[in-house]
């Protein structure tokens, strides 16, 4: 069975746990890119569904874009294969190129994310 971690890391985050299993993935919901970091450890995704959030003036010491910098620096360690699915919020989408710079990216989602595009994102 194929896994795929979520980085629930605010409340826009959309729930698509039924999509998930439907389409036969293990669903692992993660609370931040900390716990995803720890779960890497123990168990390789096949794909990650995350939020974007840029990296606005000194929130990430300018080291990193975005709050998936971290994460995504860990996954290429422990899973250079898995899938990325970003979602951001329509005033944020301009900064994903930045990430994308940085790290192979499946797909970039706009939010709110509709049922179907994240099955068409998934199933590409």
């Amino acid at each position: 069975m194929a896994v795929l971690f979520s980085l629930i890391e605010s409340p826009t985050h959309p729930n698509f746990s039924a999509l998930y299993q439907r389409l036969g993935f293990e669903h692992v919901p993660l609370t931040s890119s900390r716990k995803a970091m720890a779960q890497l450890k123990k168990q390789v995704p096949d794909v990650v569904v995350g939020e974007f959030f840029y990296g606005y003036g000194n929130n990430y010491a300018g080291a990193n874009v975005s709050n998936l910098d971290v994460f995504l620096r860990s996954l290429q360690k422990y899973s250079r294969d898995a899938k990325m699915i970003v979602l951001v919020d329509k005033g944020e989408a301009q900064y994903v190129e930045k990430l994308q710079a940085l790290f192979p990216i499946h797909a970039v989602l706009i939010q709110p994310v509709s049922e179907k595009d994240m099955a068409d994102a998934l199933t590409l």
